[in-house]
């Protein structure tokens, strides 16, 4: 298969249109709606143009023709595809690994697009998946994982220590591309709820563009905006417990009280609405097998929006001990933002503090369900509430520690 001819290219600088004033922000990160023809295996080393607006409109001009979308161009005429056949992109993540699980739960022949690793992603293999190796930062690894396939699910995201513009970006770009020339006929694509919102916060601008491409690249797909996971796992390739999941807000406020340590919060008012990701993954897959969706642009968000305090004390209550709270003030966080802007080689860690930043704002990353329930045909009380999450928890957790302390006992009688 020569690579070259697939009419796949990476953005390059290009003309700009003038941005709405209310965007132009001084050090915002930004990039170019404008693309000229590159060599998929020679990706540009700078994609960095002018900032992506709302009013922005991404153009992909596929070997230098006309048209403002990209070509399509089907590796292998005539060859049907199942359409249980899914690639999962960024499966050993927090949502993918959840979405993997759904999909062959229901029946579907899974793929997994995982990075070479010293550890491999070996449970996903027992599971039942086929794991092919590639990377979205070496745009020339990506066609091969592509035949075959009906359908991209995306949920990668980039490393902590990786610019966020490697992956997020420019490797979305590469995977939608040779997505559209190898012929895929459904893309899902993950996003973040108010990204067309926050210009200023590198990583919300990122998602904001990439749905402006997908959409603008003639690719059926359903973009998916999320407001926050009730759970976060470490992408180690280490052998995930579904039913164990010490991390996200269990990790960073259960588990703490019982511990009694320090639990750290802000003293903001943002409210998230967090969602169980195994509801997320069933969510998806309904919208998935629903034609009406296709081309939409549809937010998931749990019942009820939850301040950081509010998580705390509902912790505390189901605990049945205080916490010892540690609050960092934003002012705090925007400081140390500012700062990190001086010194090139901090410039990520600047990044990411800019979304933590928003997280810490007075924003509501929450959207009423009901048209989208009713859409997708779904209960809203079939949706796991917070409330529920941590109380099955708690109710587990504490049943153990009084299993443990009358074994600890009754070993005490026999001593």
């Amino acid at each position: 298969m020569a690579l070259r001819s697939l009419p796949t290219q990476l953005p390059t600088r290009g003309n700009l249109h003038q941005p709405h004033p209310h965007h132009h922000m001084k050090g915002s990160l930004s990039w170019c709606h404008t693309l000229t023809p590159l060599p998929l295996l020679s990706p540009s080393a700078n994609s960095l143009g002018k900032v992506c607006t709302q009013q922005m409109v991404v153009k992909c001009s596929a070997g230098g023709g006309t048209s403002g979308t990209v070509q399509a161009v089907n590796m292998s005429p005539g060859t049907p595809v199942r359409p249980t056949s899914i690639l999962v992109v960024g499966a050993t993540g927090t949502l993918g690994r959840q979405i993997v699980r759904r999909a062959l739960d229901e029946g579907y022949d899974v793929r997994c697009l995982v990075r070479p690793r010293p550890a491999p992603a070996d449970f996903l293999r027992d599971w039942g998946a086929t794991v092919v190796n590639a990377d979205l930062s070496k745009p020339e690894t990506i066609p091969a994982t592509l035949v075959g396939v009906h359908t991209v699910i995306d949920c990668a995201t980039g490393r902590p220590e990786e610019p966020i513009k490697k992956v997020d970006w420019e490797g979305k770009v590469a995977l939608i591309q040779c997505a559209k020339a190898m012929g895929i006929q459904k893309y899902v694509f993950y996003s973040i709820h108010n990204c067309d919102k926050h210009p200023e916060v590198p990583l919300m601008e990122i998602k904001y563009c990439t749905e402006q491409f997908l959409q603008d690249s003639g690719l059926p797909h359903v973009i998916i905006r999320l407001c926050g996971f009730m759970q976060t796992h470490i992408d180690n390739g280490s052998r995930p417990n579904l039913d164990d999941n010490e991390v996200g807000l269990i990790g960073q406020y259960a588990v703490p009280i019982l511990e009694e340590k320090s639990v750290w919060g802000t003293d903001a008012l943002t409210r998230i609405a967090y969602m169980d990701t195994q509801d997320i993954a069933r969510l998806t897959f309904v919208a998935l097998r629903n034609e009406k969706i296709n081309g939409r642009t549809l937010t998931f968000s749990g019942p009820r929006a939850w301040t950081t305090q509010e998580v705390i004390t509902l912790c505390e209550r189901l605990a049945g001990q205080d916490a010892n709270v540690t609050m960092v003030p934003v002012s705090v966080l925007r400081f140390t933002r500012q700062l990190t802007r001086f010194f090139e080689w901090t410039n990520d860690v600047a990044d990411r503090l800019a979304f933590s930043e928003v997280l810490t704002s007075d924003t509501v990353f929450s959207v009423p369900m009901s048209e989208t329930f009713d859409l997708l045909g779904v209960d809203a009380k079939d949706i796991i509430t917070l409330e529920k999450y941590l109380q099955d928890y708690f109710t587990n957790i504490l049943k153990k520690l009084k299993d443990l302390k009358a074994q600890s006992k009754q070993a005490d009688f026999y001593i």
